[in-house]
């Protein structure tokens, strides 16, 4: 259960004093050893620890002296790349992980400049409305209370606006819950449902970014959040301090937020974003000839999707079956079930169920390839990359089910994912190694990677010139013949700020 902690604790209460002694003797050795390994040295020990275990996100010292069993950092960092090699991961490491070990530094330490009165602004709007809308609440309800409260909002709701309670769950405690996913289930019920989602998006919008984000500008207003290269067990980047990857996009409120993300005077932001690249990934690895041929065809391919499970013309193609395809597209690469596409489709589950076998007797390629992963992962224990990232799964034979159904989920969707990651990754490094060969360090920076998309802040001169090769760069990172003959398609976009952005 990854308590990394818990060993020592258990032995230190067993040895008590006599423990503490020897490890900090240990602990004094280990840290002359220490003095011989660079900083970066130890950086890398700890994503190679995390290559060999992707379950040891963000390994620590201590991870890497665990994971050997040996104090000595030196010759700790010894038996982990010795095994990296054993396990046929150097190459990741050699080729993704620490090239780009380089280009995260920068990143971090150029930043991304903010618009703090920008924020200021929309502080002053958003704050007006939340009032007006608690106002509105108590109104609805016949008195005042903390809206913030979930006790509080339950037994407004339940008790004495009496809202149906039909299909919501309890929590520990034995209160119904007013959480969202539960709360979804009540939009129609009474009209101060919608209130309470409209208070609670304002809220978080204050409380996570617009109040926050100033605080935590440098004196040129610059933002240096820290990505984390082994941040996840995908091999996605993650970031943190702010976490600059989950600023909101999809409704109107959020995106207001990305005004204030702005480019320095004479320059501009240029934005390039992997269009589809999941579905092209799945499309590939799984050698489903339908689904390839969809994509070399460079059509729509929810519309085209839609075409051959509902078995019409593309022409004929509505917006209600484009969307089903889309949500059952996007679905099956998460392991969505029965049940899930039916809440996400709004269906009964009879026509999600007819749907999905549909879907899958189309698609049967997609289909056996989610069979197969899900069979080896259960004998191996791990599951693969296109580039040969490993990911673990510890829980994919337990008895609970579950627990077995969850790991198998993660399991179909992990090369997919990771493969995806691997990709970026790579046109990171091939792109920062351009922008040093054509001496544009000093105009063209990364400002930020958010999974599909990668932001630079770049000087107005050379903005054309950089679009179009680091676009180039990202759709031809992986060659043709290694996607099935699939093409990878970026779009790009440019803008003084990150919300009004045009397509280029």
């Amino acid at each position: 259960m990854d308590f990394r902690t818990l060993g020592n604790r258990l032995k230190a209460s067993v040895y008590g004093d006599d423990y503490e002694e020897n490890k900090t003797d240990e602990k004094e050795d280990a840290d002359e050893e220490e003095n011989d390994l660079t900083e970066k040295e130890i950086e890398e020990t700890a994503i190679a620890l995390w290559l060999l275990d992707s379950t040891k996100t963000n390994p620590t010292v201590d991870d890497i002296r665990n994971y050997t069993g040996n104090p000595s950092l030196v010759e700790a960092r010894e038996k982990i790349f010795n095994e990296l090699k054993e396990h046929d991961l150097y190459k990741v490491f050699s080729k993704i992980e620490k090239p780009l070990m380089s280009v995260i530094k920068k990143m971090e330490e150029h930043g991304i400049k903010l618009d703090v009165d920008e924020l200021k602004k929309l502080s002053e709007d958003y704050h007006t409305k939340k009032d007006a809308l608690e106002k509105e609440i108590f109104e609805i309800a016949g008195t005042e209370f903390n809206v913030n409260s979930p006790k509080q909002l339950g037994e407004i709701l339940f008790e004495k606006l009496e809202v149906s309670t039909s299909g919501i769950s309890k929590t520990p405690s034995g209160s119904y819950s007013t959480r969202e996913s539960e709360l979804e289930k009540l939009r129609d019920k009474h009209p101060i449902i919608e209130k309470i989602f409209a208070y609670r998006e304002l809220q978080k919008l204050l409380s996570t970014y617009i109040d926050v984000l100033p605080t935590l500008v440098d004196e040129k207003n610059r933002l240096h959040t820290t990505f984390l290269q082994a941040g996840t067990t995908t091999g996605r980047l993650a970031s943190q301090n702010p976490n600059l990857q989950n600023i909101p996009i999809k409704t109107e409120q959020g995106r207001h937020i990305r005004r204030a993300f702005i480019a320095e005077k004479g320059h501009k932001l240029l934005s390039l974003d992997y269009s589809q690249i999941e579905l092209r990934v799945a499309a590939f690895l799984s050698g489903d000839e339908k689904l390839i041929e969809v994509f070399k065809n460079d059509g729509d391919v929810h519309r085209a999707v839609a075409a051959q499970v509902f078995g019409v013309p593309e022409e004929e193609v509505n917006k209600e079956m484009r969307g089903k395809a889309k949500t059952i597209n996007f679905g099956t690469l998460y392991g969505m079930g029965v049940n899930a596409i039916r809440r996400n489709l709004g269906t009964t589950r009879a026509e999600a169920q007819q749907f999905l076998n549909d879907y899958f007797s189309t698609f049967s390629g997609l289909r056996d390839f989610f069979e197969m992963t899900k069979v080896s992962a259960r004998q191996k224990g791990y599951t693969e990359t296109l580039f040969g990232r490993k990911r673990y799964f510890e829980d994919i034979n337990s008895s609970i089910p579950y627990i077995r159904a969850s790991a198998e989920r993660m399991a179909t969707n992990a090369p997919i994912q990771g493969t995806q990651s691997d990709i970026i990754k790579l046109a990171m490094v091939e792109i920062d190694n351009w922008i040093n060969k054509q001496g544009l360090s000093k105009k063209c920076y990364f400002v930020l990677q958010i999974h599909d998309e990668l932001v630079f802040e770049v000087e107005e001169s050379e903005v054309e010139k950089c679009a179009k090769k680091i676009a180039d760069i990202m759709e031809n990172i992986v060659p043709l013949e290694d996607t099935a003959g699939i093409p990878l398609r970026v779009e790009a976009a440019v803008g003084e700020n990150w919300m009004e952005m045009e397509n280029i």
